[in-house]
C-alpha cells in the first residue's frame, strides 16, 4: 500500500550547511498492518512522516502509494488518487481551522458534490465512526477538549475513505485516558476498514501493544525492523536493546529503567560508520563503516555484530 524507497530529507539552515534529517529510509506498509516507527526525538521520523504523505518533497528516493508515485502537495487540490493517503498530525489544536466549523472541515474531503440530506448524513455518520455526536458539526473546534479535537482530526481523514493513514505521534498531546481511547479509535478502524497505517511514536511501549512489525529509526536510519512480538523478545541491534530497557517494567522486583547515555547527535555533523557508535556499549573496530542492513529470516538489523562476516570471538571480545 504505501513502499517508501531509500528517501533521504535534507534541510539547508544558514550557519549550519546540510541537514541529512533523513539518510536513505526504506519500509513497506501493507493493507490491514500497523507498522509502528519508533525512536528519540530528533531522528527524523516526523520528517519522513511529511515527506511519505506529500506535504514536502524528497531529496532523493520514492515514494510509492498504491503502486503510484506520491506527488509533493502545492497549490491545487490533490488528485483524486492519491486522497486515499491521509495523515493525522500530533498538535489536535493545530491541526483544525479554528474560523470553521466542524461539519464544514469534514465536508472539504468529501468526494464529490452532497447536498441537502445527504450532506448532512455523510458528517453524521464520520461524526459517529469516531464516537462523537452529530451536533457536534455546527461547532468550532475551541468548544472541544484535546482528545474530543484529535478524534474529529481522524473523523477529517477518514472523510475520502482512505486506505492508507499515517499518524504522526497522534497521541503525545492528550492525556492518559484520551491517549487510550485515541489509540483504540484508530487500531478499530485499520482492522475494519483494511487500511494500512504507519504509527510514529517515541513509546515504545504503547508501539509494542498496537503494531504489527516495528522500525526502530535512529539519526536518519532505520537500525532495525521485526515483527513487533520477536523484536521486543529477541532485539538485534544494540540501540534496539536499549530503548527496551529503558521502558519501565513492572515485577515482583522493583527495578528502575535503565537510561540510555548521551544525546542523539546533530544531524548535521554525523557520526563516521555507525551512527550509534558513540553511545553503543558493543562498538568495535568495524563499527567505524556503515554497517549493512542484514537479513536474519522475516527481519533485519544493520548491526555488525550480526553481519556472518565479523567473528563472533571478536564481536565478544568488544
Amino acid at each position: 500500500m504505501l513502499r517508501i524507497d531509500d528517501v533521504e530529507v535534507e534541510y539547508r539552515a544558514r550557519g549550519r550547511g546540510a541537514v541529512r534529517a533523513v539518510a536513505g529510509v526504506s519500509l513497506d506498509v501493507a493493507p490491514g498492518q500497523i507498522v509502528g516507527l519508533v525512536g528519540e526525538s530528533g531522528c527524523g521520523k516526523s520528517s519522513l512522516a511529511r515527506v511519505a504523505v506529500g506535504l514536502a518533497a524528497p531529496s532523493a528516493g520514492t515514494i510509492r502509494f498504491a503502486g503510484r508515485p506520491v506527488t509533493p502537495l502545492g497549490w491545487r487540490r490533490r488528485a483524486d488518487d492519491e486522497v486515499g493517503l491521509q495523515m493525522v498530525f500530533q498538535n489536535p489544536y493545530a491541526s483544525l481551522n479554528p474560523r470553521r466549523t466542524i461539519g464544514d472541515q469534514l465536508l472539504d474531503g468529501v468526494p464529490g458534490q452532497l447536498g441537502g440530506a445527504a450532506r448532512r448524513g455523510r458528517v453524521a455518520d464520520l461524526l459517529d465512526r469516531v464516537g462523537m455526536p452529530a451536533t457536534a458539526a455546527d461547532r468550532y473546534p475551541h468548544q472541544f477538549s484535546g482528545g474530543q479535537r484529535q478524534r474529529l482530526a481522524i473523523a477529517r481523514a477518514l472523510a475520502p475513505e482512505p486506505r492508507m493513514i499515517i499518524a504522526d505521534e497522534p497521541v503525545t498531546a492528550l492525556d492518559a485516558s484520551s491517549q487510550a481511547q485515541v489509540v483504540n479509535l484508530l487500531v478499530g478502524l485499520v482492522r475494519e476498514l483494511d487500511m494500512g497505517m504507519l504509527f510514529i511514536s517515541h513509546d515504545l511501549a504503547l508501539v509494542h501493544e498496537i503494531a504489527d512489525v516495528t522500525a526502530v529509526m535512529y539519526l536518519g536510519k532505520i537500525v532495525e525492523t521485526a515483527p513487533t512480538r520477536e523484536l521486543w523478545r529477541a532485539p538485534r541491534h544494540p540501540y534496539t536493546r536499549a530503548l527496551i530497557d529503558a521502558v519501565p517494567q513492572i515485577s515482583a522486583t522493583p527495578t528502575l529503567p535503565k537510561p540510555l547515555a548521551g544525546e542523539v547527535p546533530d544531524p548535521s555533523n554525523a557520526p563516521t560508520g555507525c551512527r550509534f557508535r558513540p553511545r553503543c556499549p558493543h562498538a568495535f573496530d568495524p563499527c567505524g563503516t556503515q554497517p549493512p542492513t542484514v537479513d536474519l529470516g522475516g527481519r533485519s538489523a544493520a548491526c555488525w555484530l550480526t553481519d556472518p562476516t565479523v567473528a563472533p570471538a571478536t564481536a565478544a571480545a568488544s
